[in-house]
């Protein structure tokens, strides 16, 4: 098979995924998918994911996708599930159980007691006259007319589509619950949305002991000294309330004494130096909300003062912390 083969080979397998999704939506009842959604929404526990094999694959991809947008679920293998792991099904959860053909040993040797244990099963399946279809609560017809397998042996196309009704329903589930990005990015901490919509200024601001302040009245010398000892680039210039005054960064420092001459050092003081009334951060502050103040604006700023409600101040923020954060 030569390379141009390979490429028309790959094209029409996908083709043939693709036509079986479509199939699937246009054979699915009506009747059968709202009996569906209503029992995974009237939920009172979790949802179990059963299948083996390849299928069970497929169960455990519903299952994590099921779990990250607001409906717990988890992954059971019905040989784990015969040997003690039935203890984990209750009355007040549903089982979700895929089988391509629907006669699968495993998954048919569940089914008396995951019914003595009073859950509602939904069967994802490829044969509606199967012993799973007729004895779960409501069955979805997953059947596909051939597998993109050129033998039509290895599960390709039926796996698709059962993920594909799997992912249907999960998101169909989000959006019956009314879960919001927010909602997504609390599940969701580690990614770059969650971090956006999660990490505040407090998260990463350096306060405290590591607040670097000064007063008004600091000689150039302590203001230098205190910008070294703070490491951060920059000090806070505050009253004898802590309410900010202003803030000198390294560069204020370099450009102050550009414009002076030797013998004028003992002049400089925080009121050459600093800018007054800075742009400020709150605690609460979203830190991307924070990265946007610094960088949103004819000429970026690379820290910022971190001041409550009452304007003391009780930190800083740098843009290195933002970015080094992952945001």
């Amino acid at each position: 098979m030569t390379a141009k083969n390979y490429f028309t080979q790959v094209v029409e397998l996908l083709r043939i995924e693709s036509e079986a999704i479509a199939q699937t939506a246009a054979r699915l009842q009506p009747a059968e998918v709202e009996q569906a959604i209503e029992l995974l929404s009237a939920c009172k526990g979790k949802v179990v994911l059963v299948g083996v094999g390849k299928s069970g694959v497929i169960a455990q991809k519903i299952a994590a996708t099921m779990t990250s947008t607001g409906t717990a679920a988890l992954y059971l293998h019905p040989s784990d599930a015969l040997h003690g792991g039935l203890g984990i099904v209750t009355a007040d959860d549903v089982v979700i159980a895929l089988s391509n053909s629907g006669e699968t040993d495993e998954v048919i040797a569940m089914l008396p007691f995951l019914r003595q244990r009073g859950a509602h099963i939904i069967a994802v399946v490829g044969n509606l006259n199967s012993t799973l279809a007729r004895r779960a609560t409501v069955a979805l017809d997953a059947s596909v007319d051939q597998e993109a397998c050129p033998l039509n042996l290895a599960p390709t196309t039926s796996t698709t589509v059962a993920l594909a009704i799997g992912d249907a329903l999960a998101m169909t589930l989000m959006q019956a619950k009314g879960w919001t990005m927010e909602d997504f990015a609390q599940n969701h901490p580690a990614g770059q949305l969650g971090k956006r919509m999660t990490l505040r200024v407090a998260d990463l601001m350096h306060g405290g002991k590591d607040n670097p302040t000064i007063a008004e009245a600091a000689s150039w010398l302590e203001i230098i000294t205190a910008i070294g000892r703070g490491g951060l680039g920059a000090v806070n210039v505050v009253d004898s309330a802590g309410r900010l005054i202003g803030i000198i960064t390294d560069g204020d420092v370099r450009r102050a004494l550009e414009k002076l001459k030797g013998a004028e050092l003992e002049t400089l003081n925080c009121e050459v130096m600093m800018t007054r009334d800075p742009v400020v951060a709150e605690p609460e502050l979203l830190a991307y909300d924070a990265l946007r103040l610094m960088e949103d604006r004819p000429s970026q700023i690379a820290v910022l003062p971190v001041v409550d409600g009452e304007r003391v101040c009780v930190g800083l923020i740098r843009l290195h912390d933002i970015v080094r954060s992952g945001l």
